[in-house]
């Protein structure tokens, strides 16, 4: 999948410690294929993956975004990576951690980004605005440490639009994951069972391309975003996904699809882990 992701032109990985052993497997596939002066890294820290490769493990992470757990897992990215991420992201801050007023990891996250680390945060759940825009006021000896955000907004979770365009004007690194909602917005449907959002469908059918390529095309459409992450775990997945990038979708025409981000996250935690 990377040497194909590669040769199509792709130059941004994602990964995070929690990601099983993602940043090993990454850093030595970069090594092997003498991609490492080319290749732009952006990885996250604050889970440990503890599933130790049982899908029906009781728990897959856990969180904590101590300081204890950065300073741990810095170093554990550094080695596994083989160098520096340009991206290094808190996992999944919410207000609810507090992580964004522990005055320790701020400061530690100032120091990173001093060193030429762009530190951020990714963000997940219905109050994605709000958890940014607290970020955005951080400040550490009146200095905003951070200047990356990844969020997730795709056609049925647009919510956080706003936001990250307030983030991009103040020159933040915007990158945007889950473009397709978990797999919702592929031809395998809202439910898996094949029922694809008839304007998505319509949509697909005139561009000539999959639903996929279609749901990828419109955040790349929005002005604000930087990165789009393709997410694709199987070849034929990666090339449909490429064709977003030739794709000039019908905005208003999938404007529709947009859910309550409350209802959108609970169809979301309801999911099975893959």
């Amino acid at each position: 999948m990377l040497d194909q992701a590669w040769a199509a032109g792709l130059r941004y990985f994602d990964a995070a410690r929690s990601y099983g052993r993602a940043e090993e497997f990454l850093g030595g596939w970069l090594g092997a294929r003498g991609h490492a002066g080319e290749a732009v890294l952006g990885s996250k820290w604050g889970y440990t993956y503890v599933a130790d490769w049982h899908m029906d493990a009781p728990a897959h992470e856990v969180k904590d975004h101590s300081l204890a757990t950065l300073e741990r897992q810095w170093p554990e990215t550094l080695a596994s990576l083989g160098r520096a991420p340009a991206l290094y992201l808190i996992h999944s801050a919410t207000l609810e951690t507090g992580v964004l007023e522990d005055a320790g990891v701020l400061a530690r996250l100032a120091d990173l980004a001093a060193g030429g680390v762009r530190v951020g945060l990714s963000t997940s759940g219905p109050r994605q605005a709000d958890t940014l825009r607290r970020a955005l006021a951080a400040r550490v000896d009146g200095v905003n440490p951070f200047s990356a955000v990844q969020a997730t907004w795709n056609l049925l979770e647009p919510s956080a639009g706003a936001a990250l365009a307030e983030a991009h004007a103040a020159g933040w690194t915007v990158v945007v994951k889950e473009g397709v909602a978990n797999g919702r917005l592929t031809a395998h449907g809202l439910s898996g069972a094949g029922d694809v959002p008839p304007a998505l469908a319509a949509e697909a059918a005139r561009l000539g391309v999959g639903p996929d390529a279609v749901a990828l095309a419109a955040a790349l459409a929005q002005p604000w975003a930087d990165l789009v992450l393709s997410g694709a775990a199987a070849p034929e997945h990666l090339q449909g996904n490429l064709r977003a990038l030739d794709l000039t979708p019908d905005l208003g025409e999938l404007a529709g699809l947009a859910e309550e981000p409350e209802t959108y996250w609970r169809s979301r935690s309801a999911l099975p882990w893959t």
